[in-house]
This record gives structure tokens, C-alpha cells and sequence, in this order.
């Protein structure tokens, strides 16, 4: 039996989307709708944490189909299971469904929709991944939903693992109807979680970055019955002529241009009814020449009511964006107090460092947000905005831009170094644009925040971000006419400075706890291991940890904030590492620290069973596999 499950078996979750993970479970990808990643389970804290154990581990369904098909190349095991009354079900990177027992991790059942082309190499992951199902239940009947490679939204009966042949095409749903301009497969997949508010589900899309072409597929979103599969409304990210926004999209740039989708997650308020929608840029991310304007609904945040899909307010993040800032992660809806005013919030943690606070009712801003002059670029073609919005507080979680003062200075020869390869590149103040010459981004579009997210502790409104200080190069060149219709596409680079270190300081990882009530940060911490501190040039100075640049993920309890040290692989994120760590919420000291046999690739999360509390994550790429610890 489940801890604190004294409820009638298919009895739904009550509307606590603010409040996180209740009754020891861990119905939804975020712990609640509203992605406060949280947990009130207790009996694992400060007192105990260095007693845990590996209880069990779960290798992925996917292991055996990847050993016989090794030129598909490694998938990195991203998903986030969920926990319903004393099953975990979860998905894998081949978009394989499973359910396990929770207590001993004993496979119950798995369903392959064979959705995933063994002739396909993965690309380093990027392809195949896929993050978690979502679970309904009206209590009377029950669903889980999750996306696949090849675009279908899935519902199975959570007893059996079979199609629910009430829903769809026989439980399955084809996402691509509809979506406009897609020429191949790998244009518009399933990656993310679906999300259900109310009786509808919905889910956004993985549209390939570094487009060749401008003509691209949107990523609209749908709103679909879970009872039918019937398609209740459409959202149009990029808004049609004579809809409100189109005007953004100048010379007609609306009929062609994509992207402008979402590849995070949705959060939902249970109680208001609203699905919290984070986009991302449009076609290509780094020219905006053949889509001059703000280009509305792009890195926007959207809330949209959820039985009609009308839209209820956004904000815009960036306009015409150029720096590939997605909004990567789902919006977190927390509770919060600002001077004596008690507010419903939503917090949106940005790759450029910011975080923006919203009444999640209204769209007002809790603190004011100002429209800054930026630098302006000089590629022909292009039109930048004069402004972007800035928030006034919480003061951001990263450093923005790169000057001088951002340089190595471990010695005096590495800071001369520094210094003289500064001048190779533009550089200057965030939202610098891309240029030829090449320019310094700083957050670059690898971080700060990235799809793992952030959580929020909502007893105390404090908010715990895990982010990546990474610089790269962007510079824009002229494609092969015969490959390309762009006037430019993007060039961009690693920046190594002095003997293969990092060009600028220290940490290049790190977690950062902001106190949402006052708008303020609380404390920082590095995060994500050594770093490079064993260099020749830098072990004899006896430094501290560097922190690395990889994707962290955070998880709140009752007791202890959680925190993984990240995967790192080619692209935008680099290094990781083995260590899983417990720190003090209040303070961000480590209090313990395990090495696992491999990278957390995904966020972990935490329930109990029969009075056991268990934390669960998944881990590694050989074998992939999900490991359960708990105390002895």
C-alpha cells in the first residue's frame, strides 16, 4: 500500500498545482501541474541522507534493441517516471512505455509502438529522446498519454499497457495532421511529456534547430479530448493572417516561417483551468533577415485556457530573437508573498539568465519589467529590435555579456592571454547579435537554465536554479546557394582561451537559490564537479571546485534540496559527471555526495511505499537503466 494512500483506488488528485507531490505519489512529470518539482516527504533528511542506498535498478527496455542495432549510437535515457499508487510508469528514448513495481522495480509490463528507425543514428541523442508520459483519471477511468519518435500521441491503459482503442485511431493519435510544410519525418516529433488539464491534453514538438531551409512546419498547438482524441482547438504559434500578432511577422514572412515551437514542457493550472506555454525561436535562430519583427508567438510566454484555447495573456521574452534563447523550460507556479500581497505567481527561468515573475491570473508582471536599448547589428539583411525586456528583479541567475573584467585571471600570464584573444571576437553586453566576425554570447544558447528546469519549495516561496556558465562563439557565414536559401546561417564554436581554458572565470556550473517574495537571491553555489582545476597550469594553486557546464536538475523535499551533477555531451553542454548530491535548502552547503556508475540524465524524483521513501532517476547510456535509492 502506498504511504498516506487511504483513498478509494481510482480517487483523482485534488487542484494542488502550487503545492507539489502530495500522499507520497508522483502523478505528473513535474511532482504537480505546476512543475514546483517538490516533494513533502520527509523521513529521508539531514540526519540520515548519507545512509542511502541503491535499492534497485531498472535497465531500460531500449537496451537490448540498441545492442542489436549499434549504429543507431547512444540515446541518453531522459525520462521522468511517475509514480500512481505503488506502479512507476515511464518511457524511454525510443518512446518505448513501461511500468514497474516501485517497491522493487520489477517490470510489469512494456509497449513498444516500434516507433523508432533502427537505420537512423541518434546524433549524439539530440533524436532520440523522449521525457515522460502523463497520467489522467477522472476516477472512474484511467490514462496514460506519452509522445514518440514518429509524432503520435499514445493513451494505454495503465493495468495492462495496452491502447485505449476509445481514444483516437485505436489509442493512437497522429500529431502531424494539420501541421503545415512538413517535407520529412524528422521535421516534427514527440519529445517532451504531454500535459492534461482538466479533460485536455495537450503537447508540444521537437522542430529541428539549424534549419537549411526558411519554409519550416510551425509548431502549433492542439488541445485534444482525453476521452476521444477529438481535436478541440488549435493554437497558431505563428499567427495567420488576420489573427492577432500576424503583424509581427513582416512581408509575409508568417506563410513560411517554423519552428516557434514548444520542445519544454506545458504546466497547467488545475484550478484556473490555463495551460503556461514556453516557445521558442523561429526559422533560422541566429538571421531573422527573412522574418523582419517581434515575430509574436516566438520565445513568448503563452496562457491559454485550456477547454478553448483562447489566449489569456503573453509576454514576449525576446524579440526576433537571435540568440536561440528558447524559453527551454516549463513555466513553475508557486504561491508567493510580496509585501503583505498574497500572490498566485508563475516563475520562467530563461538561457539568458533571467528569471520573469508573473500573476499567473492576470499576466501582470510582479515586478516591473523595462524595455532596454540593445546593441544593433550590422549584417545586411537584418533587422534587429531596438529594445528587449529586462526584469528588475530577482536579479539573474548567470553572468550576461563579456567584458574585460569576465577574463581568467588564475595568474597574471593567463589573464595577458586572455586579454589579447578577447579582441578576436565582437563582444560587449547580453543580446550582442551575432555577426561574421563572430560573436561572444554569454549566456550562449546552451544556458544558463535548460530543459531540466528549476524548483520551487512553495512553504517557502524559494526558488533553486542549476544552470551552465557557457560561452560560445557565434558567427554567421553565407551557406551554398545549391544547399541553402538563406543569406546567412549560422557558424558556431566552443571558445577555448589561454592553453585549452576557459576564457572567463569561474564557476562554469552552478546552483542558485532566489527567495521569490522579496525578489532576491539567497545564496549560489558551484555545481558539476572539478572543472579544470587540474590543468597543468592551474594544479598548483590548490583551487576549489570549478563547477562544469552541464544540464543539472534539482529536486525539493520536506527536509533537503537534491541535486544531480549534470549530463554533459557535445553541443551545448559538456563534461558531467557521476555525483548525485544533498544540500542544505537554506544555506546551499553540501551535507552529502554519492558517485553513481554513470551520468543522471534526467531529473530526479522522489514517493513512498509502504512507509519507504524512495528518490529515482535515470542514469547512464550503457546500459540505460533507472536506479532507485532509499535507506537501509
Amino acid at each position: 500500500m502506498v504511504l498516506g494512500a487511504a483513498l478509494v483506488a481510482l480517487t483523482p488528485a485534488p487542484a494542488i498545482a502550487q503545492y507539489g507531490a502530495r500522499n507520497g505519489e508522483w502523478r505528473t512529470h513535474g511532482g504537480d501541474s505546476g512543475f514546483t518539482r517538490y516533494s513533502d516527504l520527509a523521513q529521508i533528511d539531514a540526519s540520515n541522507v548519507s545512509r542511502l542506498k541503491v535499492a534497485w535498478e531498472s535497465i531500460s527496455a531500449d537496451a537490448s534493441i540498441l545492442a542489436e542495432n549499434p549504429q543507431m549510437g547512444a540515446t541518453n535515457f531522459e525520462g521522468v517516471p511517475l509514480m500512481v499508487r505503488g506502479v512507476l510508469y515511464g518511457t524511454t528514448a525510443l518512446s518505448q512505455a513501461f511500468a514497474l513495481d516501485a517497491e522493487s522495480g520489477r517490470s510489469l509490463w512494456v509497449y513498444d509502438p516500434q516507433s523508432y528507425d533502427v537505420t537512423a543514428r541518434s546524433r549524439g541523442g539530440l533524436g532520440l529522446v523522449n521525457r515522460g508520459p502523463a497520467y489522467w483519471s477522472d476516477g472512474e477511468e484511467e490514462r496514460l498519454f506519452f509522445g514518440t519518435l514518429d509524432a503520435r500521441l499514445i493513451a494505454l491503459d495503465p493495468k495492462s499497457g495496452r491502447p485505449v482503442t476509445s481514444f483516437a485511431d485505436d489509442g493512437h493519435l497522429d500529431a502531424r495532421q494539420g501541421i503545415p510544410r512538413i517535407t520529412s519525418p524528422r521535421q516534427f516529433t514527440l519529445t517532451s511529456a504531454p500535459t492534461v488539464c482538466g479533460d485536455v491534453v495537450t503537447i508540444g514538438a521537437r522542430i529541428p534547430d539549424g534549419a537549411t531551409k526558411k519554409s519550416m512546419p510551425p509548431g502549433y498547438i492542439r488541445g485534444w479530448d482525453v476521452h476521444t482524441g477529438e481535436t478541440l482547438w488549435t493554437f497558431h504559434s505563428v499567427p495567420l493572417e488576420g489573427e492577432p500578432g500576424n503583424e509581427t511577422w513582416e512581408n509575409g514572412s508568417w506563410e513560411y516561417t517554423g519552428n516557434t515551437n514548444v520542445w519544454s514542457t506545458i504546466s497547467c493550472d488545475e484550478e484556473l483551468g490555463i495551460f503556461y506555454l514556453p516557445f521558442g525561436t523561429p526559422t533560422n535562430d541566429f538571421y531573422g533577415g527573412d522574418r523582419h519583427g517581434d515575430n509574436l508567438y516566438a520565445e513568448s510566454l503563452v496562457a491559454l485556457q485550456a477547454e478553448t484555447g483562447e489566449v489569456l495573456w503573453h509576454f514576449q521574452a525576446v524579440h526576433h530573437g537571435l540568440w536561440d534563447y528558447d524559453l527551454p523550460t516549463p513555466p513553475i507556479l508557486v504561491d508567493i508573498t510580496v509585501e503583505g500581497k498574497a500572490i498566485k505567481a508563475l516563475a520562467q527561468v530563461t538561457k539568458h539568465g533571467f528569471t520573469f515573475v508573473f500573476d499567473r491570473a492576470t499576466g501582470e508582471p510582479v515586478w516591473p519589467i523595462e524595455e532596454r536599448a540593445v546593441p544593433q547589428t550590422d549584417v545586411p539583411g537584418e533587422k534587429t529590435s531596438p529594445t528587449q525586456p529586462f526584469p528588475t528583479k530577482p536579479p539573474p541567475f548567470e553572468r550576461q555579456g563579456i567584458t574585460v573584467d569576465d577574463l581568467i585571471d588564475f595568474t597574471p600570464e593567463l589573464r595577458a592571454e586572455a586579454v589579447a584573444m578577447l579582441d578576436d571576437y565582437v563582444h560587449g553586453p547580453l543580446f550582442n547579435p551575432p555577426s561574421i566576425k563572430g560573436t561572444l554570447l554569454l549566456p550562449s544558447y546552451g544556458g544558463g537554465a535548460n530543459w531540466p528546469g528549476a524548483s520551487v519549495d512553495p512553504e517557502t516561496g524559494w526558488l533553486y536554479i542549476p544552470s551552465m556558465t557557457r560561452l560560445l562563439q557565434m558567427k554567421l557565414i553565407q551557406p551554398d546557394p545549391s544547399r541553402s536559401d538563406f543569406a546567412y546561417v549560422r557558424s558556431g564554436s566552443q571558445v577555448e582561451g589561454p592553453q585549452g581554458l576557459p576564457l572567463i572565470k569561474p564557476p562554469y556550473g552552478r546552483v542558485t537559490a532566489v527567495d521569490l517574495n522579496r525578489g532576491e537571491t539567497v545564496w549560489m553555489v558551484t555545481n558539476g564537479g572539478d572543472g579544470p582545476r587540474d590543468h597543468p597550469a592551474l594544479k598548483h594553486l590548490n583551487l576549489p571546485p570549478l563547477g562544469t557546464p552541464t544540464r543539472a536538475a534539482v529536486l525539493v523535499t520536506k527536509t533537503l534540496l537534491f541535486v544531480t551533477e549534470g549530463s554533459g555531451r557535445s553541443g551545448s553542454a559538456i563534461g558531467g559527471g557521476n555525483g548525485f548530491r544533498a544540500l542544505d535548502k537554506a544555506t546551499g552547503k553540501e551535507l552529502w555526495r554519492m558517485e553513481l556508475d554513470g551520468q543522471i540524465t534526467g531529473n530526479p524524483m522522489t514517493y513512498a511505499v509502504d512507509g519507504k521513501q524512495f528518490v529515482v532517476m535515470p542514469v547512464g547510456s550503457d546500459p540505460p537503466r533507472l536506479v532507485a535509492l532509499s535507506l537501509p
